[in-house]
């Protein structure tokens, strides 16, 4: 994979691995083996979405430690994983239209902004942006619905009205609501996730740019017996460091992009949790669900939950990258070659 890390001044040379492509897959291995995956990684985060949509309906802030504890003493340990299920069984069709848009724009704007003339390492962090936007919007038409159903299954417990299950309160809403009461919410998730995605992406591009040329810098302070027809040294990472350089980047990335976005996904998760009894079957509106925000807490109410997301989104997208680069590894036709 060729990241442009190294930098063209610097006498250190990385040679990273090549990308595994779509044409080196194994694609009946790649899917069957991704839906493992990635069930697995979403199974091990999702008490941390479950704290997080908690905290941010509560009326009063409480610490994440003991929400957990409140959560898990009143309602059992299987409150931490309730609408799991509905959650899990949105992934597949939303995470084929995220990674179909996402890789598609990417090629496309990589392209055409290298034609422009921009330098390859702006092309791409460009292309990175572009691509996050594109992917971010494709998959909320499965995700919004998704998030709607489950969430109201995480804090039903608060709630006047019951759910059996997933396909229960999918009944429910539909019927008191209409599509519309589906796709509550689906405006601010767009503009919660489009410029989420846009600057994770793009940040995590610059984050592995910045890592690799600090390797790169350390490297060639050492002794180092390899060197290529221009004097410069050659450095040829192993696959834990590569991983190592990934993670670390993507959880740097989701940080950033937890921080910046927060108050619009507080919002988000109120508009499709809370009945709005002001407006009758319409819910509140955003400049409403603001206002009841602030005067609930002040501004540090839009905060709700930072904890817990930054947690989840550094550990999602250090797991997620990890994962996938593993996927991929594991789905190649003819993985000869290929550092282990």
């Amino acid at each position: 994979m060729n990241l442009g890390a190294a930098e063209e001044e610097s006498p250190q040379e990385i040679h990273i691995p090549a990308e595994i492509d779509w044409q080196m897959l194994d694609k009946s291995k790649f899917f069957f083996l991704g839906a493992a995956l990635f069930s697995g990684v979403s199974a091990s985060l999702y008490p941390m979405v479950v704290l997080k949509t908690r905290q941010q309906v509560a009326y009063s802030e409480l610490p994440c430690i003991r929400t957990a504890f409140s959560l898990v003493r009143h309602e059992g340990f299987r409150a931490l994983y309730r609408g799991f299920g509905t959650s899990l069984m949105g992934t597949i069709p939303a995470r084929a239209l995220y990674m179909g848009a996402l890789e598609c724009t990417k090629s496309y704007v990589g392209t055409a902004t290298v034609r422009m003339g921009f330098p390859e390492a702006t092309a791409a962090t460009i292309a990175n942006a572009a691509a996050g936007l594109s992917a971010a919007m494709a998959a909320q038409l499965v995700w919004t619905p998704v998030d709607v159903v489950s969430q109201r299954l995480m804090v039903q417990s608060s709630s006047s009205i019951h759910y059996i299950n997933g396909i229960d309160a999918f009944r429910k809403i539909l019927n008191a609501d209409g599509l519309r009461g589906l796709y509550r919410g689906f405006g601010i998730s767009i503009m919660t996730y489009a410029p989420s995605n846009a600057m994770w992406w793009a940040s995590y591009y610059v984050a592995q740019r910045l890592i690799w040329g600090g390797i790169g810098c350390y490297q060639a302070k050492k002794v180092v017996g390899e060197g290529n027809d221009n004097g410069a040294n050659v450095y040829r990472p192993d696959s834990k460091t590569v991983m190592a350089v990934q993670g670390g980047s993507a959880a740097m990335a989701g940080s950033i992009s937890a921080l910046i976005t927060m108050p619009l996904d507080t919002i988000k998760t109120r508009l499709q949790v809370l009945d709005g009894d002001e407006n009758g079957r319409r819910g509140p509106t955003i400049g409403q669900t603001l206002r009841n925000l602030v005067r609930e807490g002040g501004w540090a109410a839009c905060y709700r939950g930072l904890a817990p997301r930054c947690a989840s989104m550094s550990m999602s997208a250090t797991t997620m990258i990890t994962t996938y680069e593993l996927l991929k590894r594991l789905s190649t036709k003819n993985q000869e070659g290929l550092i282990s």
